[in-house]
């Protein structure tokens, strides 16, 4: 059976840090990767970070449904596709989908049973100074993703677990336990409960 785990944060939050972590040190999970129409940035490699596409190829699988979310952020469209769920199936693998909120919203309407975490920094003063140690944007991208955090931030309701980035390993630790707690779940456990309750003489 696998499960999907939505992780949503805004930018600068340390998502990628924190789920980068997760990915290493807990087995029998995949990571989505997401089609954007966006450049690719410093070193990421199509098919690892992204799969790199046109808007119009971007908007032909649109039609096609080929996505199970898809979001336009600051003018770009990021997208899970199907497949990627279909191969954590095959696989018996749980499914890591790092995706904004409005793409959240849609994946809860397709998947009810995801399990949904919202990572917020500890303060907006926090979440500037990281923005601005990443070096990678200018002052106008860096006011434009501190106005989409405040608008952001209020979805984390919508939200399963909200996990406050304080410290990194602190966090990491938490992520972990959440996805282990997560794989406890009777629903997740029934192939191995019955045959214990049939030793008893129990499939009641």
């Amino acid at each position: 059976m696998t499960t999907v785990f939505i992780i949503s944060a805004p930018s600068g939050s340390g998502k990628s840090t924190l789920t980068g972590r997760l990915l290493q040190e807990l087995p029998r999970l995949r990571f989505s990767i997401s089609y954007t129409t966006r450049a690719p940035r410093g070193h990421e490699v199509d098919g690892k970070e992204y799969y790199f596409i046109s808007r119009e190829e971007f908007e032909r699988r649109i039609a096609a449904d080929e996505f199970l979310e898809h979001a336009e952020v600051f003018g770009n469209y990021y997208g899970t596709h199907k497949s990627e769920l279909d191969r954590a199936a095959a696989e018996g693998v749980d499914l890591i989908l790092d995706i904004d909120v409005q793409g959240a919203r849609q994946l809860r309407d397709r998947i009810p049973a995801a399990v949904s975490i919202f990572i917020l920094a500890p303060s907006r003063q926090i979440l500037e100074q990281r923005l601005r140690a990443r070096s990678q944007d200018s002052e106008t991208v860096i006011t434009r993703r501190l106005q989409e955090a405040a608008a952001e931030i209020g979805d984390y309701l919508r939200y399963d677990y909200v996990l406050v980035n304080h410290e990194v390993e602190a966090s990491v630790e938490t992520l972990k336990s959440i996805v282990k707690a997560t794989r406890s779940r009777r629903d997740r456990m029934e192939a191995e409960i019955r045959p214990i309750l049939e030793d008893f003489g129990d499939v009641s």
